[in-house]
């Protein structure tokens, strides 16, 4: 009586989309009608169901002798559970220093070559300085001279011998003359290309002979001790991300992961992309090389002792998130369906609430499972 009940049910179900169907284009109303639909295909699942439990009862033998399926699982246990915001970033210099002439002129020599290294101070480039060297030539003879007439002037003056106005005149032109060559001696040292940091020459583009001009780009110095990564993040995360955050930066060309922590977060938001600027100061590797691209992971939340399973075993079933665990039922081993609640979703793995440590998870074979099927492991 019950096995004809539910058939009628299923030709009922069936007869209903079909009427549903064809009324849903004839109907002008079709979302009210939609929604009576959906109510009574919602009716007809669950007397559906009953029965199946109905007859599941009355024939404890049947799912006893099904043929088991296989199925692998995992033993779920506590484990860390991060939150982050992944990112492309570039590894950039703090000191990627262009450095370029103080002064114009013909290049008379240039000191280095690209690869070499260079301190601070070091004289990069030689640019003509031919007139001012002879003037200060010319300054420094002058100054012997106001220097000697000085010397006797104060012999004299100690002596008590001549006037107080000639011992001043004396003093004040070789001091004016010692201003004078100081003055030359700075223009002549304008005319020397020197590197403003400790690092590497990475590029030479003065070239003997060629006209250096104030503010063109001669040499380019960098420090690879001084390295960061820049990288821009969804304002979506704004309130998250915040300096001092542990960062795990992963760049392809190095071929590992290297810890790291957040040092600038910008207060800005680009009207354009919607995002912040985020900055992370790397440690220093011999092969880390500036404009190298990055992956960033910015974790910004922890949870110890989580049970975390892979998302792909988490299945939608009549509004309810579930999964499924191996349990022994007597002599034999059955899939027990558990509702869950999902509580963060990062890299293909989600944190749950509705499962404890010890679940033998089901993680291959879950697709098709119902709740008490016969398993094999």
């Amino acid at each position: 009586m019950k096995s004809n009940l539910y058939s009628r049910l299923l030709i009922a179900f069936a007869i209903a989309g079909l009427l549903a169907a064809c009324s849903a284009a004839s109907n002008p109303d079709k979302k009210a009608r939609l929604e009576k639909l959906k109510t009574e295909q919602a009716d007809l699942a669950k007397e559906i169901k009953k029965l199946e439990d109905e007859i599941a009862k009355e024939n404890p033998g049947a799912k006893s002798n099904a043929k088991p399926k296989e199925v692998a699982t995992v033993e779920l246990a506590p484990r860390k559970f991060d939150y982050f915001v992944q990112t492309q970033g570039s590894v950039e210099s703090e000191n990627n220093i262009i450095v370029s002439a103080r002064s114009g002129g013909v290049i008379t020599q240039v000191f280095v070559t690209e690869g070499q290294q260079v301190s601070k101070g070091q004289i990069l480039a030689q640019i003509d300085n031919s007139v001012v060297a002879r003037n200060i030539e010319s300054m420094k003879t002058q100054l012997e001279l106001a220097t000697a007439v000085y010397n006797r002037q104060k012999n004299l003056w100690d002596q008590k011998i001549g006037t107080e106005v000639q011992f001043l005149q004396a003093k004040s032109g070789k001091e004016n003359l010692e201003k004078q060559l100081e003055s030359l001696q700075e223009q002549n040292d304008m005319f020397r290309i020197k590197s403003p940091i400790n690092g590497t020459v990475d590029e030479v583009k003065a070239k003997l002979g060629e006209n250096a001009a104030p503010g063109a780009p001669a040499f380019r110095v960098v420090n690879g001790n001084d390295l960061k990564i820049t990288a821009r993040v969804s304002e979506a995360y704004v309130t998250n991300i915040k300096k001092g955050n542990s960062v795990v930066v992963n760049i392809p060309e190095l071929q590992k992961d290297i810890t790291a922590k957040v040092t600038f977060v910008g207060n800005n938001i680009d009207p354009l992309s919607r995002t912040f600027n985020v900055e992370v100061k790397l440690p220093s590797l011999p092969n880390l090389r500036p404009n190298m691209t990055a992956t960033i992971r910015v974790i910004f939340q922890s949870v110890n002792n989580a049970i975390v399973v892979p998302v792909n075993t988490i299945q939608a079933l009549n509004n309810e998130k579930v999964l499924y665990i191996a349990e022994t039922d007597g002599k034999k081993i059955i899939a027990r369906k558990k509702v869950v609640t999902i509580d963060g979703v990062y890299a293909n793995e989600a944190q749950v609430e509705g499962l404890k440590a010890g679940d033998k998870l089901i993680s291959v074979g879950y697709q098709g499972l119902n709740d008490g099927d016969p398993i094999k492991l």
